[in-house]
């Protein structure tokens, strides 16, 4: 049986955990990255398919590329943030099928199927981010995620070969209290929820 986090574990992953404007300066290093990968590819996926891609740009000239590709109000949080992971996802990722599901061929389960791909790969690479934001979260460090970008410049900079495709933005590092806004409420459980 599993035992239940802690009230300050639950409040560092949800109640108390923020979407972050701006950010401190402290660089987060490959092996910080790669902690935050090694927790976050854990979560499962649709036949553990796996299809989101993580593309973390951090340095100057990345920055520069892809802030070209920002909603303005997107452009001065993302230049503080220390990385911002582009969350994409691979169009081919059922390639990998044979590594990441051995006992059955799911890879024919999607060659030649554009509608299952694109249904798999996002569903699932928008749930493995959202497993990012967690893993980073778990190991002290804040998120901002967001859209307000355009995709296809972005892609078409980034990612011109076609396989990947962007889904979503994180900015990543230590949040710091300007422009945090007051939390806004949520819906209560009679608003957002059924029992059957």
């Amino acid at each position: 049986m599993k035992t239940k986090l802690d009230i300050e574990a639950r409040s560092q992953l949800f109640t108390e955990a923020r979407t972050y404007n701006s950010w401190g300066n402290e660089p987060l290093s490959d092996e910080t990255l790669m902690e935050i990968y090694e927790l976050a590819k854990w979560g499962p996926t649709a036949a553990n398919s796996n299809p989101a891609r993580f593309l973390f740009v951090r340095s100057p000239e990345g920055k520069t590329r892809l802030i070209k590709h920002l909603s303005p109000g997107n452009v001065e949080k993302t230049q503080s943030a220390p990385v911002c992971v582009i969350v994409a996802q691979d169009n081919e990722f059922y390639e990998f099928m044979p590594q990441l599901f051995p006992s059955r061929d799911m890879k024919a389960a999607f060659t030649d199927k554009p509608d299952l791909i694109e249904e798999t790969g996002t569903r699932s690479s928008t749930l493995q981010g959202a497993y990012l934001m967690l893993a980073a979260r778990s190991l002290g460090y804040d998120v901002g995620p967001m859209s307000g970008f355009n995709n296809a410049s972005l892609d078409a900079d980034f990612f011109p070969d076609g396989r990947w495709k962007s889904n979503f933005l994180i900015n990543l590092g230590h949040g710091t209290s300007d422009g945090l806004f007051e939390r806004n409420p949520r819906l209560e459980f009679d608003q957002a929820c059924r029992l059957v």
